[in-house]
């Protein structure tokens, strides 16, 4: 599916998701489903939760056990291919990378978008944090209803035609 339509298979992002019962903190989310040349997360990563390995085309490799959620990964990353998720109660929680002008402001609620980028349904935001690795980007943390949690990957603008 990927190399058709750039777009992952539900059993791709799966395959890539902390379980379930993992993600009761923040966990890095990898969307590295092919293998190219790029290591920023493990050699950024303090805490080792990242594994690239000496060839530097293998996808990395998370860690769950080691990851505490810090979120370096998701700022250094060049091919905005990382998130942090959890969920809670009734909802699930992310911080995203996001490239866009103008910025979300907290408490806001902004469109959720797929991997398709179909609007599929509405994420409060709770906090806006500029990336120290990246002028030219921000760190956003969303929430929204957990049944987005596998389907979840950016937001928008509500006024955005």
């Amino acid at each position: 599916m990927l190399d058709r339509s750039g777009v992952p298979s539900r059993e791709q992002v799966l395959s890539v998701f902390p379980s379930r019962d993992k993600l009761i903190s923040l966990k890095a989310v990898i969307e590295c489903y092919e293998e190219i040349p790029c290591n920023p997360c493990e050699t950024y990563c303090p805490f080792d939760a990242i594994t690239i390995g000496e060839r530097i085309n293998n996808r990395p490799l998370l860690s769950v056990a080691k990851c505490v959620g810090c979120g370096i990964c998701v700022s250094v990353c060049p091919g905005v291919a990382i998130m942090l998720a959890k969920v809670a109660e009734n909802t699930a929680s992310f911080t995203i990378a996001y490239e866009f002008y103008p910025l979300p402001k907290v408490n806001e609620t902004w469109l959720a978008l797929n991997r398709s980028g179909e609007v599929i349904g509405e994420a409060l935001v709770t906090r806006v944090t500029n990336n120290p690795a990246q002028d030219h980007s921000a760190l956003i943390s969303v929430e929204c209803p957990k049944e987005l949690l596998y389907e979840f990957v950016s937001i928008r603008r509500a006024d955005h035609e």
